[in-house]
């Protein structure tokens, strides 16, 4: 064992322990496998990083991450807050103002957009969902047939089963039944439009769901941003109930709702609120078509870790 610089960094969002947070060993050289999800199980989050030397000559840097059941190729927030952790540790990117990233998935250029950072979102496959399968989804989130208005599978690394709702109502009151999930093999994305562009009604809604469904704290927090969409993921099949905030969801989501005509082309998505936090996505799609998503990240805890 030897003492390596650790970070832990709250990301999708720039008020400290409102976001999705994340464990970033920020020099894994010498680890095996076993020693980083021994760790990564430890750690007790939904991703813990490692970053290495790049082993391709286009990357500044390599991340390896590993959620406490095993390693993903590819994850949105351990790429946001990886990233955000090596330019404080004093990263220096070989290009100005972009950072490239290289995990399992390949290389995954990201920007700087003054303090906030933004990937490219991976490749997508998409297809749609047979219907006995959309059927078993919606019944274990609780859902009627009628308040999906589209599903789509969704994999661009990790797979989502992904299901707009009729509304941002609809997806803050779910209680699904995590078993039922964890049985079908599927995470399930759920997204919303509101009704009424007010955060405080959201938060307000989200607020008393929570009261009801697990006695999860309230979010004090409301920053008045004009909220776009509405989003929950549920992940039981590798040990997350709900993830507070999803880059990986958020860029198939987005890749899936411009292209079908459902969101514009820039838009500000909301995740966590049923657990207390309060996760901003910032999509936007460029002139050449690429889906970039965004979003702050700062750092909580600073210091070293024995491993």
């Amino acid at each position: 064992m030897k003492t390596r610089p650790f970070k832990q960094v709250d990301v999708f969002t720039a008020h400290p322990y409102f976001g999705n947070p994340l464990a970033v060993v920020i020099d894994g050289s010498e680890l095996d496998d076993a020693a980083m999800l021994r760790f990564a199980q430890w750690t007790n989050l939904s991703e813990t990083t490692f970053l290495l030397p790049p082993t391709d000559p286009a990357a500044d840097y390599r991340v390896r991450i590993f959620t406490p059941s095993g390693e993903l190729p590819f994850a949105g927030h351990p790429t946001i807050g990886s990233c955000h952790a090596w330019l404080q540790a004093g990263g220096k990117p070989k290009a100005p103002g972009q950072v490239v990233q290289q995990c399992g998935a390949g290389l995954v250029p990201l920007r700087r957009e003054g303090t906030r950072l933004a990937f490219a979102a991976p490749p997508l496959k998409r297809s749609a969902p047979s219907p006995a399968l959309l059927a078993k989804v919606a019944g274990a989130l609780g859902l009627k047939a009628q308040q999906v208005i589209a599903a789509q599978v969704l994999d661009n690394g990790p797979v989502w089963f992904g299901l707009l709702l009729e509304d941002a109502d609809a997806v803050l009151a779910l209680s699904p039944d995590h078993r039922a999930l964890k049985e079908l093999g599927v995470k399930a994305g759920v997204a919303g439009v509101p009704t009424v562009h007010d955060t405080s009604l959201l938060i307000g809604r989200s607020n008393r769901e929570a009261r009801a469904f697990g006695n999860r704290p309230a979010v004090p927090l409301d920053d008045g941003a004009k909220i776009d969409l509405e989003v929950r993921a549920f992940a039981e099949p590798i040990g997350v109930q709900e993830d507070p905030v999803t880059g990986s969801l958020n860029a198939g989501l987005a890749e899936w709702l411009i292209a079908d005509g459902h969101m514009p082309a820039r838009y500000l998505a909301a995740q966590g609120q049923c657990l207390g936090r309060a996760g901003r996505v910032h999509i936007e799609r460029d002139a050449e078509g690429r889906i970039w998503v965004g979003g702050d990240a700062v750092t909580c805890v600073d210091g070293s870790v024995a491993l």
